[in-house]
């Protein structure tokens, strides 16, 4: 049965100086987040709120599922019920992704966790998850009108399913516990594995980006909590996407290239990494000024934005001055509003 996380394709791969530089850098970073940690805990419980609404929000748009903005913020917050599908499959991932935040260091890289995850973004659905696909699945590219164009990627088959991913689950712990492999190429490994073998009828793409949090904070790497990497993966989809498709490619063959991949993962965690520090730097010692500070924030906005969105990323700024810098973008013609009173939002201009 086909994997990546052989002992021998482990022990196959070859690094550049460049990719040896980039894992030592994401150590480093590693490192100093207890610094951060510790110094600026106003600034991180901000950062995690926004995290927590933006990773709800961009895993499932990237499966085409949407909501209000305002809903999703209420839905996350736990301040309103699911009035529709959407909101249900919304709901679904604010739970699974809260439970990996909180216990994520103790659950356990096995076939049980991944079908308690999968299960849970269904919770409020009447459709059961944490089951095993039943039919044969494909990996599709459509229209925006739902049209077919082509079949990206075959998976693993139905009748395969249950045994390839017991397989997947044991070569990962062979790797890091027996191994001693580098977890930072395990674990994209890992879940590139896991989208290749496609275990579920529903819910795969939004399972292994559960399942990428899960297994670094296994290995201390918590940006995750403070800084979105869903909506990371949003914000370069097509890169996501077609790295994804390039690297399944002869995987059934166990002659897949998966180069390009851990490179992408790499750089996102990365940007994760930068973001992180850049954000409580500025939170914490008000580098900047706050005018800079307020425009950095809409600079990151890749969606319709509140005032209220701002006011969390910018806990040391009052709303009266984020409003005059709104109002100057506006009439700069860099923002453009949408909507009037309590509902307003802005949005950057094209």
């Amino acid at each position: 049965m086909p994997s990546l996380l052989f002992e021998e394709c482990l022990k196959s791969l070859k690094f550049s100086q460049e990719q040896g530089a980039t894992l030592r850098a994401l150590g480093e970073h590693r490192g100093r987040q207890d610094l951060f940690f510790k110094q600026a805990p106003e600034a991180l419980e901000s950062l995690r709120q926004v995290a927590i609404i933006e990773s709800s929000e961009s895993s499932n748009r990237l499966e085409g599922i949407t909501a209000p903005h305002h809903r999703i913020e209420a839905l996350v917050l736990k301040k309103t019920t699911p009035k529709n599908r959407s909101e249900q499959e919304l709901a679904g991932y604010r739970d699974a992704l809260s439970l990996i935040h909180k216990s994520g260091k103790f659950m356990d890289f096995s076939v049980n966790v991944i079908l308690q995850i999968h299960s849970m973004l269904y919770r409020y659905m009447p459709n059961d998850g944490g089951r095993w696909k039943m039919t044969d699945n494909e990996i599709v590219e459509k229209n925006p009108d739902g049209k077919i164009v082509r079949v990206r990627f075959k998976p693993t088959a139905a009748v395969a399913t249950p045994f390839a991913m017991e397989a997947l689950t044991k070569n990962y712990n062979q790797s890091i516990h027996n191994w001693r492999q580098e977890p930072l190429i395990v674990v994209p490994l890992a879940i590139l594995d896991f989208l290749c073998i496609h275990p579920f009828t529903d819910g795969n793409g939004r399972t292994a980006r559960l399942l990428t949090l899960l297994l670094l904070y296994h290995f201390d790497y918590q940006v995750g909590k403070y800084i979105s990497l869903e909506r990371i993966f949003e914000e370069s989809k097509e890169s996501y996407y077609e790295t994804l498709e390039y690297c399944s490619q002869g995987w059934h063959e166990n002659k897949q290239d998966v180069m390009p991949w851990l490179n992408y993962f790499w750089g996102a965690l990365i940007r994760a990494y930068k973001e992180f520090e850049e954000r409580v730097g500025t939170i914490r010692t008000g580098r900047g000024s706050k005018t800079d500070q307020i425009k950095e924030a809409i600079g990151r906005k890749i969606k319709p934005f509140a005032i209220s969105d701002l006011e969390a990323e910018c806990p040391n700024i009052s709303r009266d001055m984020i409003r005059n810098v709104l109002r100057q973008l506006r009439d700069e013609g860099i923002i453009l509003p949408q909507g009037r009173g309590r509902a307003a939002k802005w949005i950057k201009k094209k």
